[in-house]
């Protein structure tokens, strides 16, 4: 019970505190004349990813290495799987050109760089800066880009993010201000428990941190990105949608093991089954994210609910893996072999032959 009661308190603090975090911290941006895209683009996107943060770096600091990693592996999985899957059932997303020719490549990338960096078995503090380095340059590159973007995204984040004249008051910004205070406060106390709920659940079920934190703890992290993704999806704000799940990938990566990396004495180990399967998995879902947006500049509903059944094959996988059942061998074969190249093939046909269709 105590358990059970660790994990929903600290998931509900997670969750409120990035809330309170995000709230506090794109208006306080915005008083200071930041435009409301700049806001969409980075405080929001990087504050939804605000629990992966404060998770990671208390485990890596309390020597939960595997739920460090795994966190960060899994939410990453869960955004693109369960929460684009999720949005595009909603409503079918566009795709900005920008996120196209810069934001999913840089993802991309990112994800690529993690397996380089860890293959010697640990991300490190050398490897901790040049990843830290790098989300700050992805930062000035996003400011920088965002005086290209055209007037109807710019519209789309100004409705969103907006600030109106009355609220750049004194005490608006002291409000503001005790919303980042709290938020922080509720981000530390939230990961805490969490993970220490985790753990338990670990000892008690005989399973890997490595699975809990691929599972149970990344949906949790990944709360307030879900909440974003699908209020902007009912709301029509379909870039924001999008832009949120890419942006705070990026953020996980760089940011976030960048972080934990510097914060933990003796560098973070990287598990040999997260580099034999989970970050592979990883990579291959951002690769899958290439035909969908890059071909048809849409996620179309058909699109979503394939990117949910990939999420719930990989939890079953993931299951059966942490009991040990004999057939997981096979399963990695088929699931890294076949399954995700060969949908990003036929999602590539099929927008190859609408589009002759229509022409």
């Amino acid at each position: 019970m105590l358990t059970a009661i660790l994990l929903i308190v600290g998931m509900a603090l997670l969750v409120v505190g990035a809330e309170s975090l995000v709230r506090g911290a794109s208006k306080l941006a915005a008083s200071i004349g930041i435009s409301p895209l700049v806001v969409g683009l980075t405080v929001v996107a990087f504050g939804t990813s605000s629990p992966e943060l404060a998770v990671s770096t208390h485990a890596a600091y309390t020597g939960e290495a595997d739920i460090a990693v795994g966190n960060v592996v899994g939410s990453n999985i869960f955004n693109i799987l369960f929460i684009l899957g999720l949005s595009a059932m909603v409503t079918p997303l566009s795709i900005a050109r920008q996120l196209i020719r810069m934001d999913v490549p840089i993802m991309i990338g990112a994800s690529l760089l993690l397996p380089v960096l860890g293959m010697d078995g640990k991300i490190d503090r050398f490897d901790g800066l040049l990843l830290f380095s790098l989300i700050v340059a992805y930062t000035i590159f996003l400011i920088r880009q965002s005086r290209k973007e055209n007037s109807a995204v710019k519209k789309e984040y100004e409705r969103e993010y907006g600030v109106g004249a009355e609220e750049r008051t004194p005490r608006a910004w002291k409000i503001d201000l005790a919303y980042v205070v709290g938020g922080t406060v509720l981000l530390v106390l939230g990961s805490r428990w969490l993970v220490q709920g985790a753990v338990r659940v670990a000892l008690d079920l005989g399973v890997s941190e490595l699975f809990i934190g691929l599972t149970i703890i990344a949906a949790g992290t990944s709360l307030p990105e879900l909440a974003t993704s699908i209020v902007a999806s009912l709301r029509g704000e379909r870039d924001i949608a999008v832009g949120n799940v890419v942006g705070s990938n990026i953020f996980n990566i760089l940011a976030v093991v960048g972080l934990t990396g510097l914060a933990a004495p003796e560098g973070v180990p990287v598990s040999f089954e997260a580099l034999r399967f989970d970050i592979p998995i990883m990579i291959m879902v951002a690769l899958a994210c290439a035909p969908v947006f890059f071909t048809g500049l849409t996620m179309q509903r058909w699109e979503g609910c394939l990117f949910l059944a990939y999420y719930l094959a990989y939890l079953a996988h993931s299951a059966l893996a942490a009991t040990g059942n004999p057939t997981v061998p096979d399963l990695d074969a088929v699931i890294l072999s076949l399954m995700i190249p060969l949908t990003a093939l036929a999602v590539l046909i099929f927008h190859k032959q609408t589009s002759r269709l229509k022409s």
